[in-house]
């Protein structure tokens, strides 16, 4: 649509949307300049709508108040069927009456040439070729897959914590060959990495740079995918190696937790973390527990003397990032909830809070080692997967990244 009395402004949806701290210098969502009115929502397409990931994407999509899903995507076993006779339906509500009927596509970009963003659930053995051509065809891709994590144009993002790094997708559009006006990918971090680094955020925030931290996790059985690990594997035992999940761990958090350079050509470059060395030791294990992810995370602190236990419950319980500010819709009210009850947190009882969106903290203590000491759950198919796509996503929605 031309028209702007068709366009579509976010500030006139039906949410509550907190004030910026400083809201003169804070971009509103009216400025971004996208398509309004219940019929121009925008266009938004699943890859690997039947997986685990997809099947979360659709739960959060079909009531979105921004986005419409238009196109679902996956393997060529499933092209050509409605959807509710391709999938294997595994997430504990209906599958949503809007996509039921709807016919899954193969993951071809021609089949989703009147979607703007594309959300990618699709494993890392089918993304990475795929996505590059969704790019290449000037589509919005926002991936849940590792493929393009490492890549230095790419931004690697936690919502809560680095929303910054957007400002790298001019760069990546420049030089792709030929150059894009409104193609690029976003990816989001592996759910173990999103979880702790957004405490660690807070703490960074408040009391200056982690110069040292080792996290030990116990990672749900989900987070493999579907079907999984066999039952005789995980049933009454607890499995100590995930390949390539420490790996992947100690490198995202430097490359979340760092800024961006830019060198006397004009080209931009993920810091790593290099003004304030991060040294992070990573040890990954699965356990039987269906969903949520619970990390224990020892840090030291560059400044001394460090900061009390109590200074760091007051800073975590204080933690507000820019998405809440700008009114991401799916951002939860509290970004971390802190417990204060000895046994808590419990992925039984806490990791569909806020429908999983935001994190939980708690046994904060004094560490003997290392300076201070915490558990951390989180909601790895939701704000470790789904849900942080989709938050990034309306990032790049109010900052104008997704061209409307």
């Amino acid at each position: 649509m031309s028209s702007t009395s068709n366009r579509f402004s976010p500030s006139k949806l039906p949410y509550p949307r907190p004030m910026a701290s400083d809201p003169s210098q804070s971009q509103s969502p009216t400025d971004t300049g996208v398509l309004a009115g219940h019929d121009s929502k925008i266009n938004v397409g699943v890859l690997g709508a039947t997986g685990t990931v997809g099947q979360r994407f659709i739960v959060l999509l079909s009531a979105h108040p921004w986005f419409k899903i238009h196109a679902l995507g996956a393997s060529s076993r499933s092209a050509g069927k409605p959807y509710c006779r391709a999938v294997t339906w595994k997430q504990p509500s209906p599958i949503p009456n809007a996509v039921k009927e709807l016919v899954v596509q193969e993951c071809k970009a021609e089949n989703f040439a009147e979607c703007k963003i594309v959300f990618s659930g699709l494993d890392a053995d089918a993304a990475g070729e795929i996505e590059a051509a969704f790019r290449s065809a000037e589509l919005a891709v926002f991936s849940n897959a590792k493929n393009y994590r490492r890549d230095p144009h790419v931004p690697l993002i936690v919502p809560f914590v680095n929303p910054s790094h957007l400002s790298i997708i001019p760069q990546q559009q420049s030089l792709h060959s030929p150059p894009l006006k409104k193609g690029f990918i976003v990816t989001n971090a592996n759910c173990s990495t999103t979880g702790y680094v957004i405490p660690l955020s807070a703490l960074e925030k408040a009391f200056g740079p982690i110069e040292a931290l080792i996290v030990t996790t116990m990672q749900a059985i989900s987070g493999a995918g579907y079907p999984g690990i066999p039952s005789l594997d995980i049933l009454d035992n607890v499995v100590p190696y995930i390949g390539g999940e420490e790996e992947k761990i100690e490198w995202e958090t430097l490359k979340i937790l760092g800024g961006i350079a830019e060198n006397d050509e004009g080209l931009k470059s993920f810091d790593m973390h290099a003004r304030h060395p991060l040294r992070v030791s990573a040890s990954c294990n699965r356990v039987p527990v269906i969903d949520g992810h619970t990390e224990c995370v020892s840090v030291r602190f560059a400044k001394r003397p460090p900061p009390s236990p109590q200074q760091v419950r007051e800073a975590l319980a204080a933690y507000s990032p820019e998405v809440q500010a700008l009114g991401c819709p799916s951002a939860p009210r509290h970004t971390i909830t802190v417990h204060e009850e000895p046994d808590r947190p419990q992925p039984r009882l806490d990791r569909y809070y806020q429908d999983g969106a935001g994190v939980n903290v708690g046994r904060v203590r004094q560490c003997q080692v290392l300076d201070i000491k915490f558990v951390v759950l989180a909601n790895n198919v939701s704000i470790g997967a789904a849900t942080s796509s989709i938050i990034n996503a309306e990032l790049a929605v109010i900052r104008g990244a997704v061209q409307t």
